[in-house]
């Protein structure tokens, strides 16, 4: 159940049931040997490559797809213009997607005037919450919580999603937050410093998103302080640095009363990711207590800087690498990592890359041995977490489906209690290789190693080319 599955509990775990898996890995790259780079193998490449290339095609051959995403980008610019005019306390004008404009608009059937998931009203709720940081920044968010939370007594887990860096504001991870309501959590999305709607600077001239990295970590500390605040344990900034205008500030939580505060993921992309990787790590937690953080899901990637890019992996990032968060991560709770064949600019592979380049993070869990699991979209990039029209994707029911599916799984594997919907399910969907396993790279494996519900420990090294169950719960 959530909150107790840290290093020490599940070696306790392992003690107690003196049962030993039998690992069923695949060899390191080290031990594989050398690859031909013959015809057949440059041909299978192009077509991995020209998955690239799905979701824009795609898009642009759908009139009604276009017809929306323009409308909405429009109606984003007007909502844009008018908060700008009611609330003139904000400091939002220096930000690449302030307006939710263009590319920034996201998926358009999101949205409520769209609405193709019918969502609104029916799934869910979505709610406008700001709150300050700590160095009195104006933070733009939303809170999304499932219909039927006002029943007395009814709680639900919850999980706080941070953006990637640069042209990645909170409307391009609405996906996850959806999907995560539909699964009966309460879910917060906002825009760091110098992202999106939220403040460029703070009241001192302090900068954000990628001039100043750090946020992408205590932004999420503050974000996740928000999320967990009472009337009786107010979050002390909005109080603290309230500017008096018609802004909807709140001095904690509004929907804290139907809040599990017990039982809390985080989920991150890009510049968020490796931010969630470092702040479930962090002990004790920064502004007092313990680390509230029970289970943790990283797109692209898990760990550090030279998780994200992939090691030689080439990118045309400019200073991505310096400008993204600086700390340790250190494994502390179960992690998932997401990543893809491509990065930023994708371009075709001139050779085999290392099988393992993208498991570094997953390593580094395995090695303090923490659950931890790592998926490689086939020919994923970059963006299958972060819905950008025309921005190079796999077609968003591949890549993005493959992740939706994937991160509800593990937060309701870690998060759900007996009682929740989903908490029985959650192993048979973590191991559905049979109908998710061609969504996987061929070129980067894609690994686990976590004991189910059912007594058994899930130890594979190469998801694509088959895994067998092993006995046990302790890691071998």
């Amino acid at each position: 159940m959530c909150g107790h599955f840290t290093r020490r509990a599940l070696l306790r775990l392992a003690a107690t049931t003196g049962a030993v898996p039998v690992a069923a890995s695949a060899p390191s790259a080290a031990t594989a040997g050398p690859v031909d780079i013959d015809d057949e193998w440059w041909e299978r490449e192009f077509r991995n490559y020209a998955k690239t290339q799905e979701a824009p095609a795609e898009q642009a051959a759908d009139p009604d797809f276009m017809r929306r995403w323009q409308r909405r980008s429009s109606a984003n610019g007007t909502d844009y213009a008018e908060r700008v005019a009611d609330e003139p306390g904000w400091r939002s004008h220096a930000n690449l997607c302030a307006t939710w404009g263009e590319q920034c608009t996201g998926d358009p059937n999101l949205y409520r005037d769209v609405d193709t998931r019918d969502f609104y009203g029916t799934v869910g709720r979505r709610r406008r919450v700001v709150f300050y940081d700590r160095e009195g920044t104006r933070q733009s968010g939303h809170l999304w919580t499932p219909t039927g939370t006002d029943e007395a007594g009814h709680s639900c887990p919850g999980v706080v999603i941070t953006n990637g860096s640069v042209e990645a504001p909170e409307p391009l991870y609405w996906w996850a937050a959806q999907s995560l309501v539909e699964a009966g959590y309460i879910v917060l999305t906002y825009d760091p410093r110098g992202q999106g709607r939220s403040d460029s600077v703070t009241p001192e001239g302090d900068p954000g998103g990628n001039a100043d990295g750090e946020v992408f970590v205590t932004n999420q500390i503050d974000a996740i302080d928000f999320f967990r605040s009472t009337p009786a344990d107010p979050y002390e900034p909005n109080a603290a640095f309230e500017r008096d205008d018609a802004t909807p500030v709140e001095h904690h939580n509004p929907v804290f009363e139907s809040l599990d505060r017990d039982c809390l993921g985080i989920a991150g992309h890009s510049a968020g990711a490796i931010g969630a990787s470092i702040v479930q790590g962090l002990q004790p937690w920064p502004t007092g207590g313990a680390n509230p953080v029970d289970a943790v899901v990283a797109w692209d990637n898990l760990g550090d800087a030279d998780d994200v890019t992939g090691d030689g992996e080439l990118y045309d990032g400019g200073q991505f690498v310096d400008t993204v968060p600086e700390g340790g991560v250190e494994p502390r709770v179960l992690a998932m990592g997401q990543s893809g064949d491509y990065f930023l600019t994708p371009t075709p592979h001139a050779r085999p890359p290392d099988p393992d380049g993208k498991a570094g993070g997953f390593g580094a869990w395995r090695e303090a041995e923490v659950p931890s699991y790592q998926l490689v979209v086939r020919g994923g990039t970059h963006y299958e977490w972060s819905l950008l029209p025309t921005f190079p994707t796999t077609s968003w029911e591949f890549g993005n489906a493959l992740a939706e599916h994937y991160t509800v799984a593990w937060f309701d594997r870690w998060l759900k209690r007996p009682e929740e919907e989903g908490y029985h399910s959650a192993d048979d969907r973590l191991l559905a290789d049979g109908e998710w396993g061609d969504h996987l790279s061929f070129h980067y494996r894609s690994k686990r190693a976590f004991p189910g519900r059912d007594g058994r420990f899930y130890d594979c090294g190469d998801i694509r080319s088959g895994c067998e169950a092993a006995l046990g719960v302790d890691r071998p």
